[in-house]
């Protein structure tokens, strides 16, 4: 989950540092997918008994508002026509 945790900040950072929309793009697309991934693995971790209900509860809290602000980004990276 750690792991994960530091790769949608970390493809972020690398698809801005790639200075081309559609990489950017790319990379956004990547965050998203590993923002994915911490929901199912916070799923799981409370099914297993790993996490309470209320830290899954925050957690997922913090991924839905996460993912929004992810989405509006990937948004507005469009390709341009």
């Amino acid at each position: 989950m750690r792991r994960l945790a530091i790769s949608v900040p970390s493809n972020i950072a690398e698809g801005q540092g790639r200075r081309s929309r559609g990489e950017f793009r790319r990379f956004l697309l990547m965050a998203h997918g590993s923002l994915r991934e911490l929901e199912t693995q916070t799923i799981m971790a409370q099914r297993l008994k790993y996490l309470s209900s209320n830290e899954a509860s925050r957690l997922h809290a913090m991924t839905a508002e996460i993912g929004r602000l992810l989405n509006g980004l990937i948004r507005s990276q469009k390709p341009v026509p």
